[in-house]
């Protein structure tokens, strides 16, 4: 059976669904003002191979990942910028949209924007207004009344005595308490803002994510994914929103990935330690990309170097070594096959992508002991589960990452081989090592082997 580490018991539950066979799954996605960085990129990656391993499983998944295209830092960069917020954000979606697919992240089911589902949160606020849950402020602001909801904390384990003794809260004399959060932002002069029964504003950041999981999974659902920065105080509101309008549970799993850190930071456009997907890009495969994510497992600390980046690359060679003799078809997987077994259990242990990759690994070693087709196969389609694999070997293999900073073409490097071919049919042994040496120094690697020379990238 399936475990899932819960961030709300703080332990591994077996899962079971709301509805048998079916899984509906949130996760908060991108505020699109600036292009994703790394970050970005492991939330992507994580719960794409959590949707995909659901499936593995038998599931139906209704997954919704939501865009946040109105808020203070996009409103401040559209006019840094001098152009429209529209602008800025369909640019912005259009380039998640780019780095998501090049990762091999498949599209949510539903993907709103918050734009989209303004009314839905008037609905969610009048009823927190009704309930006695949320104030409306003299400036027009309407706030949450955190006190008024007495299971606040149970999340992130911060009581409100921690919070008033540890927490730096921002100042606002229009709250009754310094941390009563924001739900709706009354109409300034220059910014976007909708009508609403309390006047034209804009909603805040919080009340997003009630709404729009409400909109297309209902009020209770099975999963809510995000990265461990949103757990406080981004996820708790949320709970206290939706907890606080339905009177009953709002989320059954609750599921963080661990942060991406530089120079042990997070890596965070707030701290200016980040690398965009575009700029990783420049220098890694996308396939490699997303095998150092998922090389870790979810919960755990993704430290960034080149250093890890090259070892990663290094690793996901040799795994497409170990396919590139086989012509493979596409085939489904025999799960009481050992190492189908060993991957599966992996998985099923709380999608621990890295265990299941040793699998992997053992799996690859075995191929290269016994050339065994149908190991080959099952390797191909192991890999498939988590998006890795599904190239053609050969093509991975000899990929040029930027062929015109190379010193030779595919066309150069193919008469090459063919001279020094020659060059050994004539025993000329030293012509055939310098043109050995001048591919390596260019980052070519030969390997002789039963069915003739070939050549992959270092």
């Amino acid at each position: 059976m399936l475990k899932i580490y819960n961030t709300l018991t703080r332990k591994k539950e077996n899962f079971i669904p709301i509805n048998p066979g079916e899984v509906k799954m949130y996760v908060c996605g991108m505020t699109v003002y600036d292009y994703c960085h790394l970050g970005h990129a492991r939330v992507l990656v994580v719960f794409d191979t959590v949707v995909r391993w659901l499936e593995v499983a038998g599931f139906k998944v209704t997954y919704v990942r939501n865009i946040t295209d109105i808020d203070d830092k996009i409103i401040r960069r559209a006019q840094e910028n001098n152009e429209s917020i529209d602008t800025l954000t369909k640019r912005f979606i259009d380039a998640m949209h780019e780095d998501a697919a090049i990762l091999g992240v498949v599209q949510p089911t539903h993907e709103p924007r918050a734009t989209q589902c303004i009314q839905d949160m008037i609905v969610m606020m009048r009823t927190l207004v009704q309930k006695g849950l949320a104030y409306v402020a003299d400036n027009g602001d309407i706030f949450y009344s955190v006190h008024q909801f007495p299971h606040y904390g149970k999340l992130s384990g911060k009581s409100l005595e921690d919070l008033r003794a540890g927490e730096r809260v921002e100042i606002d004399l229009n709250k009754k308490d310094p941390l009563d959060f924001v739900l709706w932002k009354a109409a300034k002069t220059g910014e976007p803002c909708w009508d609403s029964p309390w006047g034209k504003g804009r909603p805040g950041w919080h009340i997003e994510c009630s709404a729009m999981s409400e909109h297309y999974l209902g009020e209770h659902f099975d999963i809510h994914g995000g990265g461990q920065d949103l757990q406080f105080p981004h996820h708790e509101n949320e709970i206290a929103q939706s907890e606080g309008a339905h009177d009953h549970p709002y989320v059954n799993y609750w599921i963080h990935n661990g942060f991406v850190r530089v120079d042990n930071e997070k890596m965070s456009k707030s701290l200016g330690n980040f690398f965009t997907v575009r700029e990783v890009l420049t220098r890694y495969q996308p396939e490699v990309v997303r095998f150092f994510i998922l090389r870790a497992h979810y919960r755990s600390p993704l430290n960034y170097s080149d250093e890890h980046l090259n070892d990663a690359k290094s690793a996901l060679d040799r795994l497409y070594i170990a396919l590139k003799e086989y012509d493979l078809p596409a085939t489904g997987i025999s799960w009481d096959e050992p190492y189908a077994e060993r991957f599966k259990a992996a998985m099923n242990d709380d999608f621990n992508t890295a265990e299941a990759i040793a699998v992997l690994f053992d799996l690859a070693g075995e191929i290269n002991r016994t050339s065994s087709s149908r190991l080959a196969t099952l390797l191909k389609a192991l890999g498939g589960t988590l998006g890795l694999l599904q190239q053609d070997p050969q093509a991975y293999l000899q990929h040029i990452l930027s062929p015109e900073k190379c010193l030779f073409s595919q066309e150069d490097i193919e008469q090459m081989i063919q001279q020094r071919l020659e060059a050994r049919k004539k025993r000329d042994f030293v012509q055939a090592d310098n043109i050995r040496k001048q591919l390596a120094a260019a980052g070519i690697i030969l390997e002789d082997g039963a069915q003739g020379t070939t050549w992959r990238r270092q």
